[in-house]
């Protein structure tokens, strides 16, 4: 049967890059031509004829050549192997390739010296440099899934980056060529980059030990200190990385199927699916959270990798530059440059089909003819062609709809972060339960008040002498214990023995009984056989007991420090930072004004004092935590401060001085005393009695004008012009700055 003329197959056309740019061949036709419209290259270099090997040449000679053979050998096959890529997967070095490479370089070396390889022809391989992967991983955008990332290994990143820095080149005293002094001062910059970059990794502080023999007393000592230690990411084998992403995959299927099997019967109860969509919504907020920290644990060694390697290349063209310099017989050759032959020739086929030159290639591909999947890709081509404006209204529509499902999704995860935070935050017992511990507790108190009220009809001692304390407590210090304690939420039942464990510690009841021998006189009155009255008299010891009784109220704020472990001591502080999210629950409270009604006013720093460097350090890292509970024997962030444990974290975690952790006596006693006249902003200001405990019992850092930042409850900027204060005021010292 004839063919038709419609169905006549096309013709068989390949594209192929040759030195003079983009040729299209017809191979049924067997034709070609030029598509790229650029112009042959003038013969800029003339071409060398290699002498043969002879007995006419000398040994030295004859060695030179067989160089210069093997060399061009080598780079022949090198080029063969990093050309062969796709243009699609083209290696992140080659970005950093410039734009004009010399055009004359010698394809020869000097015979004495390893043959120099010019930069830009060794790849940016994983093996070659440590941030490949990395750099690969973003150029491929697998980073902006929430799937698994691997951790950078922080520990060859370092090594390299020091190694890089340790090997930059030194600027020649000489002059040098412009060329030179450009490269120069490229790698100068590069260099200066790395180094900014490695001093920004991020760091933390760590609890050091260290045993100190004190020869005096004969005695060693534990002393602590807080050390800066660089941040790195969690190490991770290859192994384990890949454990963890089957096991993320395996869970993620299973937790599909679940949702898929809970969506199927959402629609029959509309608390069942708003529940079921919210913890869709948590779940995916938490997998974002999570892949975003892993990125941002790696993100400064990944900038530590690509800037390594730039001072690596730039280092390497300085080299290579010098090099030429020194022997100026590589200029006289052949240059080894096919590399940046092709990617011009790249470039210009690029431009020229950006511009339109080029559409019959459009239809060439790697294999000689077109399959039928390839032949509706061009009949679906033509079909989007014919109704472009149709479709460019779709295009819109769908935009708009996908940035308003994005600005939807971003409220939610911000709002289900929000969310997480309240609730960690916030009181999760029934109010039954958390008002019948205060009641129960209140009952305790009165029962020990009505002891105490009683106690000397129920005892029988001749005297008595009474030392009590005030029996009081806050209620929100209370739950906040109790919530902590019991992982956040009870029940009254659950609390009994940890209500009667928390008021033996705070109420201390002591007795003490004193019995003295005293003596009373008698009188004794007898009349004797005569009948006269006889009188005596004399002393008659006897024992008279004096009872002392003193009540002792720890503080119940006073007590979690002793009880609770580090992550059920910041529970608590977290608890009371807010006060659990219930200020209705007892308003009467003093903590309802102090952190909720009426928190303390804001102070600004008079900025003249902030011109002194150390002092602007102390205060920017003071400032941090203001407005942070009050807690007994806290000492950093997680679990807040007391006054002590506040300013000595200020100062040691400010870099200025490292004092470790002091109670107010030891901060005082690492001071310098100084007036009240010579007083200047950063000293400390100190006081005594106000608690029950020799010396010095209160700290805070003197801002000048009269105002302090301290702990107080909360942590807060206060005059130390008040009654009160000046009252207690001991001293002003000055740190070891």
């Amino acid at each position: 049967m004839p063919k038709e003329p419609e169905l006549k197959a096309r013709d068989k056309v390949v594209m192929k890059m040759t030195r003079d740019g983009a040729v299209e061949e017809n191979l049924t036709e067997g034709t070609s031509k030029s598509i790229s419209g650029r112009l042959k290259d003038a013969e800029l270099v003339k071409p060398i004829e290699e002498p043969e090997l002879s007995g006419g040449l000398s040994a030295e000679e004859q060695k030179k050549v067989q160089m210069r053979r093997q060399q061009r050998q080598f780079r022949e096959e090198h080029t063969d192997d990093t050309g062969t890529q796709p243009t699609s997967e083209t290696p992140v070095s080659e970005e950093k390739k410039p734009e004009n490479p010399p055009q004359n370089a010698h394809e020869t070396m000097p015979v004495s010296e390893t043959p120099l390889k010019p930069p830009f022809l060794e790849p940016h391989s994983s093996t070659s440099h440590t941030g490949a992967v990395i750099a690969e991983t973003v150029v491929t955008h697998k980073l902006r899934k929430t799937a698994a990332v691997q951790n950078a290994d922080a520990d060859d990143v370092l090594s390299k980056a020091a190694e890089t820095a340790t090997n930059a080149p030194k600027t020649d005293a000489e002059p040098s060529s412009p060329r030179v002094q450009k490269l120069e001062r490229k790698a100068e910059k590069a260099h200066e980059r790395l180094d900014a970059a490695r001093e920004k990794l991020p760091t933390h502080k760590v609890l050091k030990k260290e045993r100190v023999f004190d020869e005096e007393k004969g005695k060693a000592t534990t002393r602590l200190s807080f050390e800066d230690e660089l941040k790195k990411p969690k190490g991770q084998s290859k192994l384990k990385f890949e454990t963890d992403k089957t096991v993320r995959k395996v869970g993620d299927t299973l937790a599909s199927g679940i949702h898929g099997k809970i969506h199927e019967v959402e629609q029959e109860n509309s608390a069942v699916e708003a529940a079921h969509r919210s913890e869709i919504v948590a779940e995916a907020a938490i997998r974002h959270y999570s892949h975003h920290q892993q990125k941002s644990a790696n993100k400064p060694y990944e900038k530590v990798s690509k800037l390594e390697h730039e001072a690596q290349v730039a280092d390497a063209k300085l080299h290579y530059e010098k090099t030429q310099q020194e022997h100026p017989e590589m200029k006289n050759q052949r240059n080894m440059n096919k590399h940046y032959q092709k990617q011009n020739i790249k470039k210009e086929y690029a431009a020229a089909r950006k511009a339109g030159s080029q559409t019959a290639s459009n239809a060439a591909t790697k294999n000689t003819g077109k399959k039928f999947s390839e032949k509706a890709a061009d009949k679906i081509k033509e079909f989007f062609t014919e109704n472009k404006k149709v479709f460019v209204w779709i295009g819109l529509g769908v935009l708009i709809l996908v940035l308003l499902a994005a600005g939807v999704s971003s409220c939610t995860a911000m709002f289900s972060s929000t969310t997480s935070s309240v609730i960690a935050s916030s009181y999760l017992s029934e109010d039954d339960a958390m008002l019948g511990a205060e009641e129960q507790y209140c009952r305790m108190e009165a029962e020990l008040q009505r002891k105490l009220d009683t106690y000397e009809s129920t005892h029988d001692y001749d005297e008595y002498h009474f030392d009590l304390d005030d029996i009081e407590h806050d209620p929100y210090v209370l739950i906040s214990i109790l919530s902590a304690l019991h992982e956040g939420e009870f029940t009254l039942d659950e609390v009994q023995g940890t209500l009667q464990m928390l008021f033996d510690k705070q109420y201390i009841l002591t007795e003490e009984v004193i019995v003295e021998t005293r003596y009373r006189t008698e009188t004794d009155t007898w009349t004797d056989a005569d009948g006269n009255t006889h009188t005596e008299t004399y002393r008659v010891p006897y024992d008279y007991y004096i009872c002392y009784v003193t009540l002792e109220n720890f503080n119940l704020s006073h007590v979690p420090v002793y009880i609770m472990s580090q992550d059920e001591l910041s529970m608590y502080a977290t608890y009371m930072s807010g006060l659990g999210n219930r200020e209705d629950l007892f308003p009467n409270s003093d903590y309802v004004g102090k952190y909720i009604t009426n928190p303390p006013d804001e102070y600004t720093v008079n900025p003249a004092y902030l011109s002194d460097a150390k002092f602007a350090t102390l205060i920017e890292e003071a400032e941090k935590y203001l407005n942070y509970p009050y807690v007994w024997g806290g000492s950093n962030p997680d679990t807040s401060f007391d006054c002590s444990g506040f300013v000595s974290y200020v100062l040691t975690n400010s870099g200025l001085v490292n004092t470790g952790r002091l109670g107010a006596q030891g901060l005082y006693n690492v001071c310098t005393l100084v007036s009240k006249a010579n007083a200047q902003p950063g000293d400390l200001i100190f006081f005594q009695g106000t608690y029950d405990t020799p010396g010095v019992s209160h700290v805070g850092i003197y801002v000048g004008d009269g105002v302090m930042l301290h702990c107080g409850d909360p942590i807060q900027y206060t005059s130390i012009n008040s009654s009160y204060w000046q009252s207690h005021f001991y001293a002003f010292g000055r740190p070891n700055y």
